[in-house]
């Protein structure tokens, strides 16, 4: 007991600011990737065929490469062209374009199930294309595909350890840090453990809450 508040006190404020990092990774993530993920869906649903071939392909390249990959390919692979990024935003930039791509299949299917009769009826109604899109199908989409972005965000969050490997200070690389110098895995690794099974619980919680918002106005 005596050595978990030492640990506590040595080393709690670093995983405090370590957890931030992995917040606001992951916020900035989750932002990116409804953005890709929207304009991807519906260029994949475009009647202009290049618009489709090119969401295909990021969808199919995306969801065939590992994660861990992409991330290098931001950070190490696109300075080779004159544009280098910070080890955070490459991250951001990295685990936001994964995301996209799994965030337009979800969105794709959400898109799928609205019924063809309420569009062609708000068109009838004199309605535009956007506020159709904007009044009638994304609401509706959302409540539908609100569970599953819920887990591709929990995915993302757990996806933030990734960018430990371009020294981004996240909750695994400072694990990492302590245990270089104190050559005690076993606790640290069970405490870093301990603090993303927290966030991802909250990022539960706070989903739960907001699908009971959309259930109580249906």
């Amino acid at each position: 007991m005596i050595q978990f508040y030492q640990d506590l006190q040595d080393y709690g404020r670093g995983f405090l600011t370590a957890a931030i990092t992995v917040l606001a990774i992951t916020l900035l993530t989750i932002i990116l990737s409804w953005v890709f993920g929207l304009l991807a869906a519906l260029a994949k649903r475009s009647e202009i065929v290049f618009f489709r071939k090119i969401a295909e392909f990021y969808i199919w390249f995306i969801r065939g490469t590992p994660a861990l990959i992409q991330v290098f390919i931001i950070y190490f692979g696109v300075p080779e062209f004159g544009l280098s990024f910070s080890p955070f935003v490459a991250g951001v930039i990295a685990l936001a374009m994964n995301s996209g791509a799994y965030v337009a299949e979800i969105l794709r299917s959400g898109l799928n199930a609205i019924p063809k009769s309420q569009i062609e009826t708000s068109y009838a109604l004199g309605m535009s294309r956007s506020d159709v899109m904007r009044r009638i199908i994304l609401p509706q989409v959302f409540r539908i595909v609100l569970p599953s972005l819920t887990n591709e965000a929990i995915a993302a969050l757990k996806n933030t350890s990734l960018l430990s490997t371009i020294t981004v200070m996240d909750v695994t690389l400072y694990a990492q840090t302590i245990i270089s110098s104190t050559f005690r895995p076993f606790e640290f690794y069970i405490a870093a453990s301990v603090i993303y099974l927290l966030m991802t619980s909250l990022l539960t919680q706070f989903s739960s809450w907001i699908e009971r918002r959309q259930e109580r106005y249906q």
